[in-house]
């Protein structure tokens, strides 16, 4: 493996790594009582961006600097149209990084949407995972 494939699967790891530690602590803040449901959710947006960016880093493309998934989705769809699935998991996802995270445009997050914006948080990463061949 060359030193700039190499730099590319330590990039790559690293950015599972992180996804995978927002996943695990977004379950970990629903199983309090009450259950941290805005904060469950932005860790569920951040681990489904980190995954398709991981993604995007594995095919050499460029990382754009947004948070918005709709978008990076279609972006891993140029390289392999089954991303295309994603599109519905990531519907609305997005705003739990920046709309939904700041006290003026908080709201209360039921349980059951959180605990399904982790759910599609876990598929985005599953998906990007499973797409990835060294």
């Amino acid at each position: 493996m060359s030193a700039m494939d190499e730099e590319k699967k330590i990039e790559v790891e690293r950015l599972f790594l992180k996804a995978g530690h927002d996943i695990q602590a977004a379950r970990a803040i629903l199983k309090e009582t009450p259950p941290i449901t805005d904060v469950a959710c932005f860790l569920a947006q951040q681990c489904a961006e980190k995954s398709l960016k991981a993604y995007l880093c594995f095919v050499g493309a460029h990382i754009e600097n947004t948070h918005d998934l709709a978008h990076l989705v279609g972006a891993c769809e140029k390289f392999d149209n089954s991303f295309g699935e994603l599109a519905r998991e990531v519907r609305g996802m997005t705003a739990y990084a920046v709309k939904e995270r700041y006290p003026t445009n908080w709201r209360e997050i039921p349980s059951a949407e959180a605990v399904s914006a982790v759910g599609r948080a876990e598929k985005v990463m599953a998906l990007a995972k499973v797409k990835i061949k060294w």
